[in-house]
C-alpha cells in the first residue's frame, strides 16, 4: 500500500522490503527517516547509475531515474506522544520492470525501471544487500551528526530545487519556488503569499 491508501505496484522482478527500526526518537523527527531511505537508495543507485546526474530525489519520498519513478518509500510509526518504539520504512523499487502507464494514478510521474537504464537485469537479493549497508551507514550518520549534514546531502540531489512546483496537501494547492528543505524535513516553497512551510503534501511538476 501506498501513501494516502494508494497501491504500490510491484511486478515480479522488483524489490518490495520492509526495514524495522526503533529510533527511540520524537513522533516529529520521524520522518527524517524518509530522507535516510531515500538517500540510502541514492547511494545505492550510484553502483548501478553510470551518470549520477539521472538520479534525483523527490520530497518527500520518491527517487526519480531520469525524470521518471524509480522507487518510492513509506513511513508507518508506533509509539506514543513522546517516542516512537518502531518505525516500518517500506520502500519499493522498480528493478526490473515500471507498471504500466494505464496503472497510474492522475498526475502521477511515468514509471522507469533500473534494468533499462543500466542494460542489464537486477538481482533483487544482492540490491537488498547493498540498500541494507547503506541504511545502517545512514541510519548512524544521522544519529552520530543530527540532521544537518544529511539534509545538505540530500538538497545536492533534490528534484527541481528552486524551480516551480506544486504541493497539494488535501486541503488545498500550493504553487511557488522550492527553495529548500527546512531542520525539520518540512518543505519550503516561496509563494506569491510569502514563505510557505509545508509538512506533509504530494508534490507534482
Amino acid at each position: 500500500m501506498g501513501r494516502r491508501g494508494r497501491s504500490w505496484i510491484a511486478p515480479e522482478g522488483n524489490l518490495s522490503a520492509t526495514f524495522v527500526m526503533a529510533p527511540g526518537c520524537e513522533p516529529s523527527r520521524a520522518a527524517l527517516y524518509s530522507f535516510v531511505a531515500s538517500y540510502a537508495l541514492y547511494a545505492t543507485l550510484t553502483a548501478y547509475v553510470e551518470d549520477r546526474a539521472e538520479l534525483s530525489l523527490k520530497w518527500p519520498n520518491d527517487v526519480l531515474l531520469r525524470g521518471g519513478k524509480l522507487a518510492g518509500i513509506l513511513l508507518a510509526a508506533e509509539g506514543n506522544a513522546e517516542q516512537v518504539a518502531s518505525l516500518s520504512i517500506g520502500i519499493g523499487v522498480n528493478l526490473n520492470a515500471a507498471p504500466a502507464p494505464p496503472l497510474l494514478g492522475e498526475g502521477a510521474l511515468a514509471p522507469v525501471s533500473l534494468a533499462e537504464v543500466a542494460g542489464e537485469s537486477i538481482d533483487p537479493l544482492e540490491f537488498l544487500a547493498f540498500l541494507a549497508e547503506h541504511m545502517d551507514h545512514q541510519h548512524r550518520f544521522l544519529v552520530e551528526h543530527g540532521f544537518s549534514p544529511l539534509r545538505a546531502a540530500w538538497l545536492a540531489q533534490a528534484a527541481r530545487l528552486g524551480q516551480e512546483i506544486t504541493a497539494r496537501t488535501g486541503r488545498e494547492e500550493i504553487v511557488g519556488l522550492f527553495e529548500t528543505v527546512d531542520e525539520d524535513g518540512q518543505l519550503v516553497l516561496d509563494t506569491l503569499d510569502g514563505r510557505r512551510i509545508i509538512a506533509a503534501a504530494d508534490v507534482f511538476f
